[in-house]
């Protein structure tokens, strides 16, 4: 099959965007929710910015990445695009203030360091932060555990440079966890967020295998890789 840019052709990108969108709409729907509620970041690790590029002809603007050096190297070439760039992988508290040049989210806020690291970035506007839980209890999954959130969530609040969300976690493997319980304690850690501020309402839950579960547990921001860009190119 022929490639184009390294990837498959746009005609094929706009099917499967299109497919995923309502996939998306069908499970908010299903779940009693209104699909304007959901936010759909489309990631594209390992891609190359021709592939974003496409992706902002189709409309997409929310754009999500794991590793730093990649997304600022995308976030750079394509500053003339109106994107949402939101970084969604580990972030190392040496490369928060380079992170925060070119992030408008921040997904996986997991430790106070990180949260003190980003108060000295310079930004025109607070970056949106999300507290990652760890929804396991193996700590190499990333995420803080359950009982550090209020702390963590406390100290974004006292940041200017950064505006709490929402709780984000990725969720257990299947012979781990059923989605399904793990999105439900999700919420409720979703709930003891709004206690502190009843304006960080977000939930950044869901990817490909699992957003239905995530929509009927209150997900707001949806994660989807490969079902809309393909198969990841081997990395570099």
């Amino acid at each position: 099959m022929a490639e184009n840019s390294g990837h498959e052709g746009a005609a094929s990108l706009a099917g499967r965007l299109e497919a995923v969108q309502l996939g998306l709409a069908d499970a908010a729907r299903s779940a009693g929710r209104s699909p304007d509620e959901l936010t759909l970041i489309v990631v594209t690790k390992f891609h190359p910015a021709s592939l974003v590029r496409d992706l902002a002809e189709l409309g997409v603007r929310d754009v999500g990445e794991n590793r730093h050096q990649e997304a600022q190297l995308k976030s750079a070439e394509l500053a003339s695009l109106d994107l949402r760039w939101h970084f969604i992988g580990q972030l190392q508290t040496k490369k928060a203030r380079q992170a925060a040049q070119y992030a408008h989210a921040i997904h996986s806020v997991d430790r106070e360091r990180l949260v003190d690291a980003l108060a000295t970035a310079e930004v025109p506007s607070p970056i949106d932060a999300f507290v990652q839980i760890n929804l396991t209890d193996d700590p190499g999954r990333g995420g803080a555990a359950p009982a550090e959130l209020e702390r963590i969530a406390e100290r974004v609040l006292e940041t200017p440079t950064l505006r709490l969300r929402g709780v984000m976690a990725v969720a257990p493997l299947p012979e781990e966890e059923e989605a399904t319980s793990a999105f439900a304690r999700l919420r409720v850690l979703s709930e003891r967020l709004r206690s502190l501020d009843p304006n960080a309402s977000a939930i950044s839950a869901g990817m490909t295998h699992d957003y239905v579960e995530a929509i009927a547990a209150g997900a707001t921001h949806l994660r989807i890789g490969s079902a809309i860009t393909g198969n990841r190119p081997v990395a570099g």
